[in-house]
């Protein structure tokens, strides 16, 4: 495919303030999210829960895209259509999370490598026959002491560079995920500084397999201080540290950030997608938002598992997607929490 029509596909995803709805776990991932409301898990409820977020009314106004697990790709609807071509009929474009996960990584104990390589050319024309037109890899890059580790941080650049390069071989899209984690005690500056090498490393990577920057997506994390961390930072200094690291290490060919939330919860995440778009610098790319978690807990909760408190979780969703738009224009308040958006 050629780089016109890749980068027509990237900028389809977020034009308009839209984003990404990541509707990629695993059924191992869902189970355990499920057993937290008392929901049994299996194949058909858990295409109940993804056609709760799919076929919610107008929903196509604010998600551009849906990243969908091996599972949910080859499932029908309840009216027997495939998923993805029931996200297509609305104008949304499907996606495909194509990793294998994470393994140990030799020679470096406590760090993570992702895995899926040698298997992906042939899975990824398998997905592109589905309907899928853009995919997704996560590399996990976790802080400690004397993590990360260069080799950690080269492996992962390296591997996504070769998984984005075959996707472009194959007509994908490929959003490339270097994902520095929460998790931890780390201040605000240490995320900022490994973040910086991180994407620095990862863009190199790219150069070096001739990755198409305009017909790619970048998915990293917010600049934001550990989980744990006792001193953390306020929302608009995670703003001003983020759009500062991008600026310094995010081309500008690459034409949309979708941030994932990493962690952080629904209230944060949007918040800080409204700070970051309300920074003064120029920002060449358009900053929106790929989020799972923080795009579905209030739905999950509103809905569990029960047929009756369907509309109830379909006008969560809209209304968090809703306000996760306003935050792509810098227009969200908290204050807009207060009053819903949808009846």
């Amino acid at each position: 495919m050629s780089t016109t029509d890749l980068a027509l596909i990237a900028h389809s995803i977020v034009a308009n303030g839209k984003g990404i709805l990541a509707a990629d776990e695993t059924p191992g991932t869902l189970t355990r999210r499920f057993s937290v409301h008392g929901i049994p898990s299996t194949p058909d409820s858990r295409r109940a829960y993804r056609e709760l977020f799919f076929m919610t009314s107008g929903i196509a106004e604010f998600i551009g895209g849906v990243i969908l697990q091996d599972e949910t790709i080859r499932q029908r609807s309840s009216a027997g259509i495939p998923l993805p071509a029931l996200l297509a009929e609305q104008g949304i474009i499907p996606g495909i999370k194509v990793d294998d996960g994470t393994k140990p990584l030799a020679g470096s104990p406590g760090e993570r490598i992702t895995e899926g390589l040698h298997t992906l050319p042939q899975r990824l024309r398998e997905y592109y026959a589905m309907g899928a037109r853009f995919a997704k890899w996560r590399a996990v890059i976790a802080m400690g002491d004397g993590q990360p580790s260069t080799a950690c941080v080269r492996a992962n650049a390296h591997a996504l560079a070769r998984y984005a390069a075959l996707c472009q071989e194959q007509g994908l899209v490929p959003i490339v995920e270097p994902e520095v984690l929460m998790d931890g005690t780390h201040s605000q500056e240490r995320c900022a500084d490994v973040t910086a090498r991180v994407l620095q490393t990862v863009f190199d990577e790219l150069f070096e397999q001739r990755v198409r920057l305009e017909g790619m997506l970048l998915r990293p994390n917010m600049v934001i201080a550990g989980a744990s961390c006792p001193t953390p930072a306020p929302a608009g200094a995670v703003a001003a540290a983020t759009v500062r690291c991008l600026r310094r290490h995010a081309p500008a060919a690459v034409p949309g950030i979708v941030f994932l939330s990493g962690g952080q919860d629904y209230l944060a995440a949007t918040l800080h997608l409204s700070l970051i778009n309300q920074q003064p610098e120029p920002k060449p790319w358009t900053l929106t938002f790929s989020y799972g978690r923080a795009l579905q807990d209030e739905a999950l909760t509103a809905w569990g598992g029960l047929d009756a408190n369907l509309a109830a979780a379909q006008r969560a969703f809209y209304n968090r997607a809703r306000y996760n738009v306003a935050a792509a224009y810098g227009r969200y308040t908290a204050a807009m929490e207060a009053v819903p958006l949808a009846a």
